[in-house]
């Protein structure tokens, strides 16, 4: 299932039409709090060199993560990102990648999770670590 951005706690349903989710293929799977799962398709996301593109995986992580703060914080609170850092281990050429979300640290006003990218053999392609900042959401 994409994420839709009425699904997504805070989310802006003015600029709905322009996510980048839909762009690349995203599509979360399962919707939990200590684990938030999503896939995404090589076809469509890759770099010249025929490999999925690096940008391509840090906008999963960053979905998955974003997403799962964004649950932990709300309805009081929105989380926007922080800091994101991911480290490439393997090239990905063909069929999907799916990222897997779990918190290292949920708190008041930052969270921050790992999320693990694997092929379809389940080999670890990428692991990201994103940090948001929870702040107040605005009053209605």
């Amino acid at each position: 299932m994409t994420p839709a951005p009425e699904d997504i706690p805070g989310a802006d349903q003015r600029v709905a039409h322009e996510q980048l989710t839909a762009k690349l293929g995203i599509e979360i799977t399962r919707w939990d709090a200590d684990r938030l799962v999503g896939t995404m398709p090589v076809k469509g996301n890759r770099q010249p060199y025929g490999l999925l593109h690096g940008g391509a995986n840090a906008a999963l992580a960053e979905t998955l993560g974003s997403v799962a703060a964004a649950m932990h914080a709300a309805p009081e609170r929105l989380a926007v990102g922080l800091e994101l850092s991911c480290t490439h281990h393997r090239a990905v050429t063909e069929g999907s990648v799916t990222g897997v979300c779990t918190p290292v640290h949920r708190g008041r006003s930052t969270a921050t999770y790992e999320i693990v990218i694997s092929d379809e053999q389940g080999r670890r392609a990428c692991t990201a670590r994103l940090t948001c900042f929870l702040k107040d959401a605005p009053k209605v």
